[in-house]
């Protein structure tokens, strides 16, 4: 059962990701409101998967990949936001994947983790 960490600063999404990865059959281990709390989680966590909102009120979820990248845990940016309006910085990421959050499953979640195996 891979591991959770989910960095959003919608509460209440939050909430709604965590019931749908529960019952998807991740293993939610925590829960961070914006970029630097998300940074310390994960490093205390060593959670296997990171999903990761492109937009935080401190940082972007791109500079959070980025400063994750060496701690090696897989990160899926989610965003409410267009895919096109993020193409550029998402042909750079060092994320494995991003899922639009309207298209946000877990079997989504499962196809990207799957195609890096």
């Amino acid at each position: 059962m891979p591991s959770v960490l989910i960095v959003d600063d919608h509460a209440v999404f939050r909430a709604s990701a965590r019931r749908m990865l529960e019952r998807g059959g991740f293993d939610v281990v925590g829960e961070a409101g914006d970029g630097a709390a998300g940074i310390e989680l994960a490093l205390e966590l060593d959670p296997d998967l990171v999903l990761l909102d492109v937009v935080l009120p401190d940082t972007t979820g791109f500079d959070v990949a980025e400063a994750l990248h060496a701690e090696r845990p897989e990160i899926v940016l989610i965003s409410s936001r267009d895919r096109d309006d993020l193409a550029p910085r998402l042909r750079d990421t060092t994320a494995l994947g991003f899922i639009p959050k309207d298209e946000l499953t877990s079997d989504a979640i499962r196809a990207l983790l799957d195609s890096e195996s």
